[in-house]
């Protein structure tokens, strides 16, 4: 009977820890949020520089404005499940010393506990660390903080990212739904056959 309890009571406090962590998932950096309407920030941003994303068309990327404390920084935002949400956040700091880098390393991982994956190269040129959370709302999001020295394909200094994953697929699926369905319209079309005015193998033989 000890011993049930005792089980009892260990997956209660597991249930709870998971409960408390799961609400002190990361949404903000700066002044910026997941998942809230790009246009509450228009005074930080440059809506002109708003561009598609490569590969992924459906979500926009816009420029930030100078602000104190970060050289520069791009916010993503979705356009069909829902239309202006934030989906990701980049930022590099000005600062870009490997010093402030291990002191912002501290206070993420004194906040949120050490990161789930390293994502940087083994000669640490590019150092970077991830976590993963899910929020209360069932969302995931990750949190990605970078140091980079000389790699070439990465902006030099420190940088980070926070995004949320599980809304960036949901907008990726809806967009894909929604131009299927355009296709299908078309497709469904009473079609009439084209003659080309080749006959034989005139018609199927490369020339």
């Amino acid at each position: 009977m000890k011993k049930r309890l005792f089980f009892v009571l260990i997956l209660t406090y597991l249930w709870g820890t998971g409960i408390c962590q799961a609400g002190e998932a990361p949404h903000q950096v700066g002044v910026f949020v997941l998942n809230r309407d790009i246009a509450d920030f228009k005074d930080y941003v440059i809506m002109e520089t708003a561009l598609p994303i490569r590969y992924m068309e459906n979500i926009k990327e816009v420029e930030v404005m100078p602000i104190k404390g970060f050289k520069s920084g791009l916010i993503a935002y979705a356009s069909c499940t829902a239309p202006g949400h934030i989906v990701r956040i980049k930022l590099k700091y000005q600062d870009l010393s490997k010093t402030f880098f291990e002191n912002l390393l501290k206070g993420i991982k004194k906040k949120y506990g050490d990161p789930d994956e390293y994502r940087g190269d083994p000669f640490q040129i590019l150092i970077a660390w991830k976590w993963s959370f899910t929020d209360d709302e069932d969302n995931h999001i990750s949190l990605t903080l970078q140091h980079n020295t000389l790699d070439a394909e990465e902006k030099k200094g420190n940088a980070i990212k926070l995004a949320m994953t599980s809304l960036i697929e949901k907008d990726i699926d809806c967009h894909k739904r929604k131009a299927l369905d355009h296709r299908e319209k078309f497709r469904q079309r009473d079609w009439k056959v084209i003659d080309p005015g080749l006959s034989g193998w005139d018609l199927y033989v490369p020339r």
